[in-house]
């Protein structure tokens, strides 16, 4: 009996139902032109890391947990007098999520967080940029299973930035439309 590999639900979902669709609306006639997900690049900009250090600790363990991989920590790389910011001081954590990962990310970004958000009315069906790629901010990093209520000691927003492969930002749209990303009309 051989063992299953492990696939993530979004990914399954890619291969058998998204592929197909997305041949089928755009016409494409090769299989590598229809586009998918490269990477997903979370990021967390503490700047209040700047006046304690406890902070930016805290920061990079609940961006670990949401992630599931150690994210990096983003120096300043300039000094800035007015923000009392040094160069090389600690400001954020960023990580990016590719493959399997970025995949299980996905699931638990449409089917958990977003419907956890306060007061949600669906994605800025805008906030392309124009080469295919969706940028997003969620203003409390709690929306996700992962981060416990109790334990936090601040509430911090986060960056999310969806890159695919797409040449357009109509077939990134469509592309996310298909793994139910909540564009709102």
């Amino acid at each position: 009996m051989s063992e299953q590999a492990y696939i993530p639900h979004s990914k399954k979902r890619y291969l058998e139902l998204v592929r197909p669709a997305m041949q089928e609306k755009f016409g494409y006639v090769n299989s590598m032109q229809i586009p998918k997900l490269d990477k997903i690049v979370l990021n967390m900009g503490v700047g209040e890391a700047a006046k304690e250090s406890k902070i930016i600790k805290s920061a990079y363990e609940a961006l670990q947990k949401i992630a599931g991989q150690k994210p990096v920590v983003a120096k300043a790389r300039i000094s800035v007098a007015s923000f009392k910011l040094r160069e090389g001081m600690p400001i954020g954590v960023k990580a990016t999520l590719r493959r399997d990962r970025m995949y299980d990310f996905v699931d638990r970004l449409v089917t958990i967080a977003l419907p956890r958000v306060r007061d949600f009315r669906g994605l800025n069906a805008k906030s392309f940029d124009g080469n295919g790629n969706f940028a997003m901010g969620l203003k409390e990093h709690i929306v996700f299973p992962e981060i416990d209520y109790d334990t936090i000691d601040h509430m911090w927003g986060m960056d999310i930035v969806v890159c695919t492969t797409a040449k357009t930002d109509d077939e990134a749209k469509a592309l996310l439309s298909e793994f139910d990303f909540p564009f709102s009309s």
